[in-house]
């Protein structure tokens, strides 16, 4: 299997992307493959608690402990991203495929929410729980990227499972310097500037 280019990795919404879906999102890439390219949205918590929804599982749900929005595709489904303990490889826990050694991200996979959280939960260190995601067909994110409609970093850990979602955008954008860290003061409304 050939290497993802982009699993791992984070796609950051261009300012002018004004789509309601994607409008200042960070996706983060959990597998870009042969068929298509699947991610979900990291900024857009829901106020609806993982207790509600996965109760059992909310204990181990990141601070805030609050579902959020994977995109717009299967709003019905579940994704869940933990990061294992190290040396720790607990059944139900899936690694990404393709994410690039050295990036910090090795420990990050899938989580079966399916599985008893009492046997993994404990194996994780961090738990983010999604409702739904965002897809791309075969192609079609490359048109996107090349229009200019996103910008592709390195993601680090701290942002899937930081504290202060709503501030991601400019966070990420910020720390890229040059150009991209000017966009990160972009104003939300250019036209009240």
């Amino acid at each position: 299997m050939d290497q993802s280019t982009l699993t791992g990795r984070l796609l950051v919404a261009a300012p002018l992307l004004q789509e309601d879906s994607f409008r200042r999102s960070v996706v983060f890439v959990v597998d870009d493959a042969a068929d298509g390219t699947l991610g979900v949205i990291l900024n857009r918590p829901l106020e609806l608690p993982v207790e509600e929804i996965v109760t059992a599982w909310s204990t181990y749900a990141s601070s805030p402990a609050v579902m959020f929005s994977g995109g717009p595709v299967g709003t019905d489904s579940g994704i869940a991203l933990g990061r294992a303990i190290p040396d720790e490889a607990p059944p139900g826990w899936s690694p990404l495929e393709g994410v690039r050694p050295g990036t910090g991200l090795e420990e990050v996979g899938l989580v079966d929410l399916d599985g008893p959280p009492e046997v993994l939960g404990s194996c994780l260190g961090a738990l983010r729980v999604f409702a739904g995601y965002a897809g791309w067909s075969v192609g079609q994110l490359a048109g996107e990227i090349e229009e200019g409609a996103w910008f592709v970093v390195d993601a680090f850990s701290d942002d899937l499972f930081g504290g202060d979602p709503e501030g991601l955008w400019s966070r990420v954008l910020r720390r890229q310097g040059g150009r991209l860290a000017l966009l990160s003061t972009y104003p939300d409304d250019p036209t009240m500037n």
